[in-house]
Order: structure tokens, then C-alpha cells, then sequence
């Protein structure tokens, strides 16, 4: 089945299912008092300390919820690249375990909230969990869509999100809700994995590496382009983490043979994608002033 052919409620549920068994996961490890950290790019086992895509991305010194940091599907942190400040309002798109919405609402108070939306119950009980564990009152978790996202018009003043818009068959939507949602002068501040330059067309129809966030990205100039017909400004991509062939190989373990283009082996597939996709940090603004 082409990527074409597959509808968005299909993307979503295969998304769906891969993070809802993400956040069981962790919550079974929190419960038995073990670490089961994952990432947007191998949730079967794979740890913080050797995926290449989630290692490394926090201080951990700054960053004291450990169960959270143990949950964390990112590629960055927008937290930091946001530079947030108290008073101000946040929504993270896909929150997750809750990690970049509990960094935020330590940035932001006193004064400001942090809105986590995610699609998956179960991530949002574990969100849960996390934020009453770590103690933080200036956080709420949302059950919805990033392409229709339960917040009025212009409710906060910064956008985040990491590596979950390139999950989303609908981009265009979830960029004008971002849009709709930041007030004037507000902040899109996220962290993704955008494509360097085309991959073949039978690797984009592997659900595992659509739901695996690698080919669900967009082109890096596509992004620009689609934030600037949203309504932003000042569009941005700044590659953070590039992924070699070294990289792939130790994702390449997470990835079915039987998924693969007919006649495409599994090291054929890694030559194909190596040096096609990256880390990145992409900002945009909404014209106009604060109030």
C-alpha cells in the first residue's frame, strides 16, 4: 500500500496504537520501579542512553522529573529553544509523557499555564501521573487532535511541539491551528525531523517508518513554505542532529524485513535513507505585537 493510499484515519490509528503501547510500557516499568525510556523512532526497548535520536537532548541536572525523562519520545528540546518566559502561556502539541509541558510550567510560572494535547489516552494518564508525581500546578493535559486542537483563538503565547508534527497526515491543518491558537506576536517553537532531500516512494509506505517519524517528515523547505502559507513569519529550520549511516544501523534493528519494498533489503534501506533526514529546531512567529 503507497502512502497515497493509505487514509488519515489509518495513519492516525497506526500512531495511535504505537504510543498508546509506548505509554503502557513506561507505566508498567514505573510500576515495577524500572526504566523504559523510548523514542519516536524505536519504542521496543530502546533507551535514552543509546537511541540516536533521543540521547542527549536534556540536562539532566536540569531536568528533575525522572519518570518523564524516562517517557520522553523526543528529537530536541524545545523548551530551550523556546526561551519562555514567566507569565506566559504554553501549548505543546503531542505532549507525550509530559516532559516538555512540565520543563514549561517551572519556565513560565509564575503567572503562565502549559497545555499538553495528545491523542492517546493512555500517554495523557501517564502525563498525568508524571505531573502529580512532580508536584507542578500549572498544568493541564488535553485529550484531542493537533489538527483541531480544544483551545479558543489566541490562548497562548508560544506553540511547541517535539517530533510529533511529522506524524500528522494533515500538516497544513495542525500548522493554521497552531496559527489560530497563538495570539499576536506569539511563538511557533518545535522540534522535528525534517527530510535533507527525497526518499524512495515504497520506504514512505512503511507504516513502521511512517509511525517511527521518519517518513511522515517533510522536506525542510516544504516546512518553511507551508508556515508561511499558515500566516507565519521569520519561517525557520535549523538542523540540530544529522543521522549517518552508523545512526541508522542502530535503528535498523526496530524495522521489519517483511515491511520493506519488494526485493529492498534491510541494508538497502538504511543506504537509502542515510543522510536524507535530521534533527531540527523550527521557529516562526505570528505577525503582530503583544499586548
Amino acid at each position: 500500500m503507497s502512502t497515497r493510499e493509505m487514509t488519515d484515519d489509518q495513519i492516525r490509528t497506526a500512531v495511535q496504537e504505537r504510543y498508546a503501547y509506548a505509554a503502557q510500557r513506561s507505566l508498567l516499568a514505573s510500576d515495577s520501579g524500572c526504566c523504559s525510556g523510548s523514542s519516536c523512532c524505536g519504542e521496543d526497548g530502546k533507551t535514552q542512553a543509546i537511541d540516536p535520536i533521543t540521547s542527549g537532548l536534556y540536562d539532566e541536572a536540569d531536568t528533575p522529573f525522572d519518570a518523564a525523562l524516562a517517557a520522553s519520545l523526543g528529537c530536541g528540546n524545545p523548551t530551550a529553544l523556546a526561551e519562555l518566559q514567566p507569565g506566559e502561556d504554553v501549548l505543546d502539541l503531542g505532549s507525550g509523557g509530559g516532559l516538555d509541558v512540565l520543563l514549561s510550567a517551572r519556565r513560565i510560572a509564575p503567572g503562565g499555564t502549559a497545555y499538553g494535547l495528545d491523542l492517546t489516552p493512555q500517554m495523557l494518564d501517564l502525563a498525568e501521573r508524571n505531573r502529580v508525581e512532580a508536584g507542578v500546578e500549572n498544568a493541564t493535559f488535553l485529550l484531542g487532535s493537533i489538527e483541531d486542537v480544544p483551545l479558543p483563538d489566541e490562548a497562548v503565547d508560544v506553540v511547541i511541539s517535539n517530533c510529533v508534527i511529522n506524524l500528522s497526515p494533515d500538516k497544513d491543518a495542525v500548522l493554521r491551528e497552531a496559527f489560530r491558537v497563538l495570539r499576536p506576536g506569539g511563538r511557533f517553537a518545535v522540534a522535528d525531523i525534517v527530510l535533507l532531500r527525497p526518499i524512495p516512494d515504497g520506504l514512505r509506505a512503511v507504516m513502521a517508518l511512517w509511525t517511527g517519524c521518519i517518513t511522515g517528515a517533510l522536506l525542510d523547505d516544504d516546512y518553511v513554505a507551508k508556515l508561511s502559507a499558515a500566516g507565519f513569519t521569520d519561517a525557520a529550520v535549523e538542523v540540530t542532529r544529522r543521522y549517518d549511516t552508523a545512526a541508522l544501523e542502530a535503528m535498523a534493528d526496530q524495522l521489519d524485513p517483511s515491511q520493506l519494498p519488494d526485493g529492498m533489503t534491510l541494508s538497502e534501506a538504511v543506504a537509502a535513507l542515510d543522510g536524507a533526514f535530521a534533527s531540527a529546531f523550527i521557529r516562526a512567529s505570528k505577525p503582530g505585537s503583544r499586548a
